[in-house]
């Protein structure tokens, strides 16, 4: 069985893009992957299309998605630190990961945000196959 996990924020077009990048490349025999936002958006930033290739994950096809884009009902909800107040969406576990957005920043902060991301993805998955989280 694989847990529906989706990665939340106000764009969805950087952090929680990353995190579905992520958690395709690293979770994908426990875990569904979706990402959303809660604004409309045009594009993913392509620095972090960028940054996340230098790492091998290929988030070129990826578009910025709403939370009516994504399963009404979920195991998991990551939101990404964005001080946004997501519409009740169904789940089993929530929690806010607090990340600060790189946008508009200097391709090494998308770097940073990067890393962070690919270490919380990898702490969600050991939690969850360890059991951690009840799910």
């Amino acid at each position: 069985m694989k847990y529906k996990v989706a990665f939340v924020c106000v764009h969805n077009s950087c952090r929680s893009q990353m995190a579905e990048g992520w958690a395709k490349k690293l979770g994908s025999e426990i875990f569904e992957v979706y990402s959303a936002g809660t604004e409309n958006y045009p594009q993913v930033k392509p620095l972090a299309v960028e940054v996340m290739e230098e790492a091998g994950v290929d988030m070129s096809e990826h578009k910025p998605k709403l939370l009516s884009d994504i399963p009404p009902k979920l195991d998991l909800l990551i939101t990404m630190g964005c001080n946004v107040v997501c519409p009740f969406v169904p789940t089993k576990h929530m929690e806010d990961w607090g990340l600060e957005d790189p946008s508009g920043g200097p391709i090494e902060g998308f770097r940073v945000t990067r890393d962070l991301i690919k270490t919380k993805v990898e702490e969600l998955i050991k939690r969850v196959e360890n059991k951690e989280i009840e799910l």
